[in-house]
């Protein structure tokens, strides 16, 4: 260094890998790449304001430390970006990559422990949902078509309930029943199914569907409250007086037969949907509450008959 250099308080790259710690290489890395400023002696030597460069320098190798980019670490130093906001936005990148690796692993262990005849099956079905992001979207737009009508609060809290998000670190069962469930929703078989449980009989007669949807969520969420065998009572008034006052009608016994002749209840892809959603959740489903709500309701028309017998 010369005398104006000293005078100057700048220091030289060597200098500052000695009170730094980092590697020259990596001084000159971090410059080439617009990390730190550095001027130029006579000589073309780079040269440093210790003042600011050397809090700089221990910063940015402390947040590399923590996986921090370049990028991020340049935002940082200019100030357009705090410490913490970049610390969250690399974690945030971090749990993004940790649910794929999640993912990938509980889906290599769903093939390697299935037995040698079912392999093939789930090597189709996990290929058929490697993004997962989009199978849920599949999902959520299956239901925005059978409830076109509910307001964004009710049916947010529908999806929120019923169309299930894989756990941050799924078991291979429950890659296997999500993929399932997705698969599921694309045979028109399961839509007229779930269609049917929904708005039961005589479908273009319901007026208000939204009053349907909301009166039927009700009935559902009490039902889910009593963790009880199905049985007539309160619940089953307010499912049958939803579905009457949506076609304009009267809590009748005609209508409840109607609406019990015509149940989808027991047809096998509804059951299917809600066991794989199930199990997924490990909660109570609406379509464990419709089915405890039918259940309540053919109780029902037993003990009319036997009245009337």
């Amino acid at each position: 260094m010369t005398e104006n250099t000293h005078r100057d308080g700048l220091v030289s790259i060597g200098e500052l890998s000695r009170v730094t710690g980092v590697p020259v290489r990596t001084l000159r890395f971090y410059c080439d790449n617009g990390v730190l400023e550095s001027r130029r002696s006579g000589g073309g030597h780079r040269l440093f304001d210790p003042a600011t460069t050397v809090d700089q320098v221990l910063l940015v190798r402390r947040l590399r430390t923590l996986g921090l980019s370049l990028s991020a670490i340049i935002e940082v130093l200019t100030g357009s970006q705090s410490i913490a906001d970049a610390i969250a936005a690399e974690r945030a990148a971090l749990d993004t990559e940790l649910g794929v690796l999640s993912w990938r692993r509980a889906s290599l262990r769903a093939v390697e422990d299935a037995p040698p005849a079912e392999r093939a099956r789930r090597l189709e079905l996990l290929a058929s949902v490697q993004d997962r992001d989009r199978a849920h979207d599949n999902l959520v737009t299956f239901w925005r078509a059978l409830l076109a009508p509910i307001p964004p609060a009710l049916f947010d809290g529908f999806i929120e309930m019923n169309v299930p998000r894989l756990p941050a670190d799924p078991t291979p069962e429950h890659i296997v029943a999500f993929a399932e469930l997705t698969t599921h929703i694309t045979d028109p078989a399961s839509t007229a199914a779930m269609s049917r449980q929904l708005w039961r009989t005589n479908p273009t007669r319901i007026h208000d569907k939204l009053a349907l949807v909301t009166g039927v969520a009700e009935a559902c969420a009490a039902v889910d409250s009593l963790g009880t065998q199905p049985h007539p009572g309160p619940e089953l008034d307010r499912f049958i007086d939803a579905h009457a006052t949506a076609r304009r009608d009267r809590d009748t016994p005609r209508l409840r037969h109607r609406l019990l002749g015509n149940a989808p209840d027991n047809d096998p892809h509804i059951h299917r949907y809600w066991k794989l959603t199930g199990e997924i959740t490990g909660t109570t489903t609406a379509g464990a509450a419709l089915y405890w709500l039918y259940k309540a309701l053919a109780q029902w028309a037993d003990m009319a008959d036997d009245v009337r017998a």
